[in-house]
């Protein structure tokens, strides 16, 4: 694709060339994702052209959810882990409270399992999905979901319903745990203005022929309301995984300009520090 035609979220530069890369046909939609060559070499900075991205995924050093991948322009995505086998480091997309997607640093415990956001719960037809041999007509019809990075998981259990999320373990490829779409819970924003925020459920509305909308409350007492199709619970009390450092607190320009100031500040002390020691 055009380079400045590419997803804001990349942050490329427009005079770094004239193309981009096109992700892959895969899990997630082209402008919600982030190819992995975009992550080795311009966020983990691994390597230094496609060339070197090329020669280290075709070393099968690179793994996503627990499977390797060799294609340089396989599309990660929001919660999908990036595993590195020869420095021994994992990864986990998620979202700044910019909106751009950041490589968060996890421990390997935590690179076991994801969450995934259930966007579909049905039965299927006994032709496209399979057959209960145990039941006949609709009884023998098999309950799946769908969750937002494109899988299909048969038999998942009767209390998961659409919006929820499920804790989903990368090697045994099975269910472990549930959080419900409640008021009270807590969930991040992956869509939209308010994108990257993290926020307590407070209230949801219902407006039949349009958008449900949500109403959130960050940590520092902030509210704001999004689309139910935007909300992904993350944990209850306590979020199930580690989460930026920014804690998903969206800041003001004013906050923002005191924050590179004290930054400046501590940096000059630093460096002056250094110099007389060195004196």
């Amino acid at each position: 694709m055009k380079r400045i035609g590419a997803p804001r979220g990349w942050m490329l530069s427009k005079l770094g060339g004239t193309w981009a890369p096109r992700p892959s046909t895969g899990p997630h939609k082209m402008r919600e994702c982030l190819p992995v060559s975009l992550a080795l070499r311009n966020r983990l900075k691994y390597a230094l052209t496609r060339r070197e991205v090329s020669m280290i995924v075709m070393r099968r050093l690179i793994e996503i959810d627990g499977k390797v991948r060799t294609d340089i322009n396989y599309p990660t995505g929001f919660q999908d882990v990036l595993r590195i086998n020869k420095s021994d480091e994992q990864f986990r997309l998620l979202y700044d409270i910019k909106g751009r997607y950041i490589l968060h640093r996890i421990t390997a415990e935590e690179a076991g399992y994801k969450l995934l956001k259930v966007v579909r719960y049905s039965k299927a037809k006994k032709a496209t999905i399979g057959k209960n041999p145990l039941a006949h007509g609709q009884a023998g019809t098999i309950p799946f979901i769908v969750t937002h990075d494109g899988r299909t998981i048969k038999y998942p259990s009767p209390d998961v319903q659409q919006h929820d999320t499920v804790k989903f373990d990368l090697k045994t490829n099975k269910i472990v745990g549930h959080l419900k779409f409640d008021i009270g819970n807590l969930a991040m924003v992956t869509r939209g203005a308010n994108i990257g925020r993290i926020g307590v459920i407070t209230s949801k509305e219902k407006h039949p022929g349009s958008f449900d909308i949500v109403h959130l409350r960050d940590k520092k007492m902030n509210e704001f309301a999004t689309r139910i199709g935007n909300v992904f619970i993350i944990g209850q009390e306590k979020p199930w995984i580690s989460v930026p450092k920014q804690q998903g607190i969206k800041k003001t320009i004013l906050e923002e300009r005191v924050d590179r100031t004290v930054a400046r500040a501590e940096a000059a002390k630093k460096l002056a520090k250094k110099q007389h020691r060195e004196e």
